[in-house]
C-alpha cells in the first residue's frame, strides 16, 4: 500500500543543512494500522509529509499503490491526494464555518454535486458521533469533538489511506481513548489503512498493527508492536516501552533481595499466562517465588503481563528454577543490578 526506499530529508537554515530523515525504509500494507513513535526531533513529522508529498525528500522514492509518487504530475497528483486523508494535532478547523461546512466546503471545492455532499456530510458526521453538532462552531466545542469533525473531513473524501499526524497529543487521555476507539472503527468498519505518528507509546499499544521507532531522522527497530513491546532491541526503544517504572523498587531493597535470591521480570504472552508458573517454581524446584510488582499492558490485539518476581532459596535449586524459566513460553530478564 504505501512503500517508502531509502527515503532522506534535508532542509537549509541560512548556511547550515539540517538532515531530518536519513535513509528510512518501511512499508504499510494495505488495511493495517501502522504507527511511528519517537522523541521530538526525531523526524516523525517530515516522513508522515513526505507520503503525500507535502514535503518532498531529498533523496529515495514513495510508492503509493506501487505508484512511484515522485514521477506524478500535478494533475495526477492532486488525484492521488484525494485518496490520502490526513488528521492533524491542531484540527486545522475553519472557525467561522459551521460543523457541516467544515466537512462540505473541501467537497465543494473539489466540485463534488450538493446532493453527494449532503449524503457524505450526514453519513460521516454519523459515523464520528456528532450529527447533533452539525450546525455548532468550532469555538462552540471540545478538543476531542473538533479531532472528530476533523476526522470525519477527511473521511468525506472517501479515502484508502488516513495519515495521523500527532493527532491525540493535544487531548486528554478519556478522550485520547474515544478517538483512538473511532479509528479502529474506522479501520475496521471502513478498510482505511491508517498511517499514524506519534509520541505516545499507549496510542502504539492500544490500536497499531506494527510500529517503527524514530530516533535522529533513523529508523532505529521495527516489527509487528508485541514483538517490539516484549521484545526491544535498541535502546531507544528500551527507553519508550521499558518496564522500569513499574518495577522500580529502593536501591536498599533491592540490594537485600538479590543477598538472599535472585531477581526477574517475566513477561506472558497468550497461552503462558494461564500456566501456574510461579506455583511449579515452589513445588518442583524447593524455592520460594515472591511477586514485588506487576501490571498489565493492553495492546490491541492481546495482553502482556508483566511480574517482578524474586525467588528465595538454596543458591543451585534458584539457579533450575531461574533455567527453568527461561525454558518456559515466558520471556525472562534477569535483574543483577
Amino acid at each position: 500500500m504505501i512503500r517508502l526506499e531509502h527515503i532522506s530529508k534535508t532542509f537549509r537554515v541560512g548556511k547550515n543543512k539540517i538532515e531530518a530523515l536519513k535513509d528510512v525504509s518501511l512499508e504499510v500494507n494495505k488495511g493495517e494500522i501502522f504507527g511511528v513513535i519517537g522523541f521530538s526531533g526525531a523526524g516523525k513529522s517530515t516522513l508522515i509529509r513526505c507520503i503525500n508529498l507535502l514535503e518532498r525528500p531529498t533523496n529515495g522514492k514513495v510508492f503509493v499503490e506501487d505508484r512511484d509518487v515522485l514521477t506524478l504530475n500535478k494533475k495526477d497528483l492532486r488525484k492521488l491526494r484525494r485518496k490520502i486523508g490526513m488528521i492533524f494535532q491542531g484540527y486545522n478547523l475553519l472557525e467561522t464555518a459551521t460543523v457541516y461546512e467544515n466537512i462540505a466546503t473541501p467537497l465543494r471545492l473539489e466540485g463534488v454535486s450538493k446532493d453527494e455532499i449532503k449524503q457524505r456530510a450526514e453519513k460521516y458526521l454519523d459515523i464520528v458521533g456528532l450529527t447533533d453538532r452539525r450546525n455548532a462552531f468550532p469555538s462552540q466545542l471540545s478538543g476531542g469533538q473538533k479531532q472528530r469533525v476533523a476526522i470525519a473531513r477527511a473521511l468525506a473524501h472517501e479515502p484508502e489511506i488516513l495519515l495521523s499526524d500527532e493527532a491525540t497529543s493535544a487531548l486528554d487521555p478519556n478522550t485520547t481513548d474515544a478517538i483512538l476507539e473511532l479509528l479502529l472503527r474506522v479501520n475496521k468498519e471502513l478498510g482505511i489503512t491508517i498511517f499514524l505518528i506519534t509520541h505516545e507509546l499507549n496510542v502504539i499499544q492500544r490500536i497499531c498493527d506494527r510500529v517503527a521507532v524514530m530516533e535522529n531522522g533513523k529508523v532505529v527497530e521495527q516489527g509487528s508492536v508485541v514483538d517490539v513491546f516484549t521484545r526491544p532491541q535498541q535502546a531507544m526503544t528500551k527507553q519508550f516501552i521499558s518496564n522500569e517504572a513499574k518495577f522500580a523498587i529502593p536501591v536498599q531493597l533491592k540490594g537485600e533481595l538479590l543477598k538472599t535470591g535472585k531477581l526477574v521480570k517475566l513477561t506472558f504472552l497468550g497461552e503462558s499466562s494461564k500456566d501456574p508458573v510461579l506455583a511449579t517454581l515452589a513445588k518442583q524446584f524447593d524455592v520460594l517465588p515472591s511477586i514485588i510488582a506487576g501490571g498489565i499492558d493492553q495492546l490491541k490485539d492481546q495482553s502482556v503481563g508483566n511480574l517482578l518476581v524474586h525467588i528465595k532459596g538454596d543458591q543451585s535449586k534458584v539457579e533450575t528454577a531461574v533455567k527453568f524459566l527461561h525454558e518456559q513460553d515466558v520471556l525472562v530478564e534477569e535483574v543483577n543490578e
